[in-house]
């Protein structure tokens, strides 16, 4: 099938396999750490502080990681960054399973899987190109493992709702831990031929200076990842209050917050199959413009939404708008950018993305607290409306320009 030609790569077949078992894993762990935290606090601030230490190291790291992995070996270092991931995983676990429901212990170990995730997502992206056997398959590659994530928003969640209201918070946090292990598998299967790494006599700082020049230097990527930033910081952060929204405003349990999460995570499987079957010439930007509005607009009707679901109709929109605006993006850059670049462009990405998301979730955390989970979510869905409008009609003059220029 077109939609999945990457997966003729045995290296890049090894890696989505191991990763999607794992990522099912990750999830079932994030919802029963927004649950567990939400179910002994009451407290929409600390959900958001929660998000925050859990993301803001990409924010800080994300550009440092870029230099320092374009300076080492990628995928020895993904291994150990694996092998970090699963101690950590396995030290939560463990703590829940002596019953040791200490919230600043819960922070703590948020924040170094912040860390390794500051390092793991911007390796695991720079080496996508090296997994998979002919270029051209580069951007269905990217789109196959946005499935494979997204799937996981699916099922992660969904079987979370059930271990939940089952077994309780320990098997979700016990069931993360071993899904690291085919991962690790995966990864001592693969054949994978890395460049020699050449150590620069530059330093990183100035290999930092050299990626943010270079991102902006172009117009194009340093538009669509100030798009990005706003969307990030503003925008998604939304998600922080679907515990609010299952167990306040819908009456409703653990099972009901999978629901929500499970929603957001149909929207963007749908979205992310979309974007495996594009051509290469397809415009991304247009896409990106089309997807934000979507994301937008399925907040506004989202916010205040009476009827459950009718509610989880308007969380798969987001999903979907949400993973289309990504995806397009990631792939525009790892398309675009120079490969010397690659790396660092990337890392800026990730900045934009996941690390501006901690700053988000802690305001919306304040202002909910403050104004109410649904004005909240409706502030969001303005800002990302207001984002667009303005993204795209400065788009549309940089593209006039450039046709007269030429």
């Amino acid at each position: 099938m077109y939609a999945l030609r990457s997966l003729k790569s045995r290296n890049f077949r090894l890696f989505f396999y191991g990763q999607s078992v794992s990522m099912i894993g990750t999830w079932m762990q994030k919802t029963a750490v927004c649950w567990l935290v939400y179910r002994l606090t009451n407290s929409a601030l600390l959900l958001g502080i929660v998000s925050f230490v859990s993301l803001i190291p990409s924010l800080l790291l994300s550009p440092y990681a870029g230099s320092y992995i374009d300076r080492h070996n990628r995928f020895r270092l993904l291994m150990q960054l694996q092998v970090i991931a699963m101690i950590q995983a396995g030290a939560l676990a463990g703590m829940l399973l002596l019953r040791c429901y200490n919230i600043p212990a819960i922070l703590l170990l948020s924040l170094v899987q912040g860390i390794v995730n500051a390092f793991d997502v911007t390796c695991r992206q720079s080496l996508m190109v090296e997994m998979v056997d002919d270029r051209e398959d580069l951007p269905n590659a990217i789109a196959l493992n946005s499935t494979a994530v997204n799937f996981a928003r699916i099922a992660g969640p969904a079987l979370a709702g059930i271990a939940l209201s089952t077994f309780g918070e320990d098997f979700c946090f016990i069931s993360n831990f071993l899904s690291y292990i085919p991962v690790v598998i995966s990864l001592l299967m693969m054949k994978i031929s890395t460049p020699v790494m050449v150590k620069p006599e530059t330093s990183i700082w100035s290999e930092l200076q050299e990626g943010f020049r270079y991102i902006s230097g172009d117009r194009d990527l340093s538009s669509l990842l100030l798009m990005l930033t706003v969307s990030s910081m503003f925008v998604m952060p939304f998600n922080t209050l679907m515990p609010l929204f299952a167990k306040d405003i819908f009456n409703g349990d653990a099972r009901t917050f999978s629901w929500f999460e499970s929603a957001a995570g149909l929207g963007s499987v749908l979205s992310a199959i979309y974007m495996a079957q594009l051509k290469r010439d397809k415009d991304l930007v247009k896409i990106m413009i089309t997807a934000s509005m979507i994301f937008a607009a399925s907040l506004l009707l989202l916010s205040y939404s009476a009827w459950l679901p009718l509610a989880l109709l308007f969380m798969m929109f987001s999903g979907m708008g949400m993973m289309a605006q990504a995806s397009a993006i990631n792939t525009y850059i790892q398309t675009h950018a120079v490969p010397a670049m690659r790396a660092r462009a990337i890392s800026y990405y990730i900045m934009a993305f996941q690390g501006m998301i901690p700053v988000g979730s802690l305001l919306t955390g304040v202002l909910a607290n403050l104004i109410g989970a649904r004005l909240t979510v409706f502030v969001a869905g303005l800002i990302g409306m207001i984002a667009v409008v303005t993204f795209s009609i400065k788009s549309s003059s940089h593209q006039q320009l450039k046709e007269k220029c030429c």
